[in-house]
C-alpha cells in the first residue's frame, strides 16, 4: 500500500487563491495532493506515513520556465549553439542543464527550439526514470525562412544540419517538416515570425512569413495535435501569428493594438522573456564584442515591451513566464526567477500575480497540463519551499540559499549544485584575437613581450 506524505506549511501559497495561508498541511498520496487545508483539520498520520516539517517556511507550487533552451550550452555566440559540439555531447550537456534548472525551483520547462531532437530525448529520459529532471514540453528545430531568425549565416553556408533552426524553402517543404517533427514526437512546433531586417519607414521588423503562409503552417500544426509557438519581436510577425491562432508568441515586444486584439480573439498567450533583455543591459562589459551596440538595442526593446505588453495585459491577454535560459547571459539555474521580478518591475504585476503566472498560468499548455496547476487536491505535488517571503520581496526566489527544498511529485530533489564543467574545445569557435594588431594599435597600447631568442644552428 502506498504511504502518505504529510507536509506542514508555515505559509502555503497554493497559486490559485492569491493568498498565503498560515498553518496549513498538504497530504500527498503517491505523487499527487490528496488533501489540503488547515493543519487542525488534517487527517491523522498513520504508521508508515512520512512527515516533512516546513512550518517555518513559505511553500508554493514549483515554478515553470516556458522559454528554456537546454541544448544551447550557455552559449557565448550563435555559432556556439549551432556548429561546434557534437550532438551526443550536447545531449549529455543538456541533461545537466535541465537538472540545474530543476534545482533552482523550476519543476517544469518548455524548450521551444533545440538542436536535432535533443529536448524530446531528454524529456523521454526523464519520463522513464533514466535521469532526474524537470517535466519537459519539447520542440525540435525551429522553422525559418530566408532573412528569418536562425538564417544567420551567408547564403553559401545556409542553415547547417546541427543548427537549432531549419530552412523552409517553400510551403510544401514547411508542411513536410511539420509532419516529420510531429511523427518524431515533439510537443510543440516553433515558427520564426521575424528576423533581423526592418522596413525603412520605421515600420519595424519584416515578418519572415506572409499571413497566408502563417495560417497554412499553424493550421497543419494544430491538425496534428501539436502546439504552435512562435518567435516574434516585431509587430508584423506578432500580428500575423496571433491572427493565425498560434498558442504562444515569445517576446511580442512590439505588438500593436491589432495584434493585441487578435491575441484576445484567438486565445494566444504571450511569453515576454524579459530576463534576457534585462541581463543584456545590466551585465554587459566593455570587453564584450557586442558592447558598442547591443545594450542600446535591448534598452529600446525593453521600453517598447513595457509599454506594449502592459496594454496587452490590460486588455486581457494571458501571459506565461519564461527567461530564455541557455545563453551566457542567462545561464541555467541562475536567472529563471528574474523573469518574475521583470514582470513586477516592467509589466505591473504584483508579486502574487507574478508567482501565479510562473506556477499556475504557465502550466496551461504544458505536456502534463491536466495534472498541474497549483497546490490543490488532484494535482501533482511539485513544490518549492522558500526561506523568506516572495510576496514581500520577489527577488527572494533568485537567491540559491533561499530555495530550502524542491519536491518533484512529492519526492525531494537533491539541491547540490549541478556540476560546472570545463568548456570542451569542441563547444565553441577557436577565437584567437579580439582585435587587429596593426602598428598604430601596438605603438599606442602595447609594449610587446620579447620573442624567444633565435636558436643557434649547430
Amino acid at each position: 500500500m502506498t504511504s502518505r506524505t504529510f507536509i506542514r506549511c508555515g505559509r502555503l501559497f497554493d497559486g490559485l487563491s492569491g493568498l498565503a495561508e498560515t498553518d496549513r498541511t498538504l497530504v500527498l498520496y503517491g505523487d499527487t495532493i490528496d488533501w489540503a487545508g488547515p493543519t487542525a483539520q488534517a487527517p491523522a498520520p498513520q504508521p508508515g506515513d512520512r512527515e516533512l516539517d516546513y512550518s517555518a517556511h513559505f511553500v508554493m507550487p514549483g515554478m515553470v520556465d516556458c522559454h528554456a533552451h537546454i541544448s544551447y550550452g550557455n552559449a557565448l555566440a550563435q555559432e556556439d549553439i549551432d556548429l561546434y559540439a557534437t550532438m551526443e555531447f550536447r545531449t549529455l550537456r543538456s541533461m545537466v542543464a535541465a537538472q540545474a534548472i530543476l534545482k533552482s525551483g523550476f519543476t517544469s520547462i518548455m524548450d521551444p527550439a533545440c538542436s536535432g531532437l535533443i529536448a524530446p530525448a531528454v524529456r523521454d529520459a526523464v519520463n522513464v526514470g533514466l535521469v532526474q529532471g524537470p517535466r519537459i514540453t519539447a520542440s525540435g528545430r525551429a522553422l525559418t525562412t530566408q532573412q528569418g531568425l536562425y538564417d544567420w549565416y551567408p547564403s553559401w553556408v545556409g542553415v547547417p544540419e546541427p543548427s537549432t533552426g531549419i530552412m523552409t524553402g517553400s510551403m510544401e517543404e514547411a508542411i513536410r517538416i511539420i509532419r516529420q517533427q510531429a511523427r518524431d514526437g515533439v510537443d510543440a512546433i516553433k515558427l520564426t515570425m521575424d528576423g533581423i531586417h526592418a522596413r525603412r519607414n520605421g515600420g519595424g521588423l519584416i515578418a519572415a512569413y506572409t499571413q497566408a503562409e502563417t495560417h497554412t503552417m499553424v493550421d497543419e500544426i494544430h491538425r496534428l495535435g501539436k502546439l504552435a509557438v512562435v518567435h516574434a519581436r516585431g509587430k508584423e510577425g506578432a500580428l500575423y501569428a496571433a491572427r493565425a491562432g498560434v498558442d504562444i508568441v515569445f517576446h511580442a515586444s512590439n505588438i500593436c493594438d491589432d495584434g493585441i486584439q487578435a491575441a484576445l480573439d484567438n486565445s494566444t498567450w504571450l511569453c515576454p522573456s524579459l530576463a534576457l533583455l534585462v541581463n543584456n543591459i545590466e551585465f554587459h562589459e566593455p570587453t564584450d564584442a557586442s558592447a558598442p551596440w547591443w545594450p542600446d538595442i535591448q534598452r529600446r526593446e525593453l521600453v517598447a515591451a513595457s509599454q506594449n505588453l502592459r496594454r496587452a495585459r490590460a486588455a486581457g491577454v494571458r501571459f506565461m513566464s519564461g527567461s530564455e535560459a541557455g545563453f551566457a547571459v542567462t545561464p541555467y539555474g541562475e536567472w529563471g526567477a528574474k523573469e518574475l521580478e521583470a514582470h513586477v518591475r516592467y509589466l505591473g504585476f504584483t508579486p502574487a500575480e507574478a508567482i501565479r503566472c510562473a506556477t499556475v498560468d504557465s502550466t496551461r499548455l504544458l505536456r502534463e497540463r491536466d495534472k498541474l496547476g497549483g497546490l490543490v487536491i488532484g494535482k501533482l505535488a511539485d513544490i518549492v519551499v522558500v526561506d523568506g517571503d516572495p510576496l514581500a520581496d520577489i527577488t527572494v526566489l533568485q537567491r540559491r540559499e533561499a530555495i530550502h527544498a524542491v519536491l518533484l511529485g512529492g519526492q525531494p530533489v537533491d539541491l547540490t549544485p549541478a556540476p560546472t564543467h570545463a568548456r570542451h574545445f569542441s563547444e565553441f569557435s577557436q577565437g584567437m584575437w579580439s582585435k587587429v594588431y596593426d602598428r598604430a594599435y601596438v605603438n599606442a597600447h602595447l609594449q610587446p613581450a620579447a620573442a624567444l631568442a633565435p636558436q643557434t644552428v649547430a
